[in-house]
């Protein structure tokens, strides 16, 4: 069993593949560096996607983001290479990423960036009354 960072993105198959149902996973203590200054950033990393053939493995997600923990980025550019290599790993039919950065400086920033497999559309949500 591995216990290092890794980019490799493990899938299982989607137990019901039939049906559109999202599964949420949300990563509170995701870790990189500022590319400017070296220093740490902290985010909470919440993914939420509609699963076609595949699922990820929530073990190799966890070494997946452990390996941002060393390595420069701007917040814009890491949310999205892990939608991109999410995307490339599961072919979802929707992904999205949100990344909550801390504040730094007073500021504090939010990215989303989302995916649509073409040709799908969002269910209408039932509204009981």
């Amino acid at each position: 069993m591995t216990s290092q960072p890794t980019r490799n993105l493990e899938t299982f198959d989607n137990p019901q593949q039939q049906r559109d149902y999202t599964i949420k996973i949300r990563i509170p203590e995701f870790t990189c560096l500022c590319p400017k200054t070296g220093q740490p950033d902290f985010a909470e990393i919440s993914l939420e996607y509609v699963a076609d053939r595949l699922c990820v493995e929530l073990k190799s997600l966890k070494l997946y983001i452990w390996s941002y923990r060393n390595e420069g980025a701007f917040h814009e550019a890491v949310t999205n290479q892990i939608l991109d290599d999410l995307v490339t790993a599961l072919e979802p039919r929707f992904l999205r990423v949100t990344a909550d950065f801390n504040v730094r400086g007073g500021i504090y920033t939010k990215v989303v960036a989302e995916y649509r497999a073409e040709g799908w559309q969002l269910p209408s949500p039932v509204v009981l009354a």
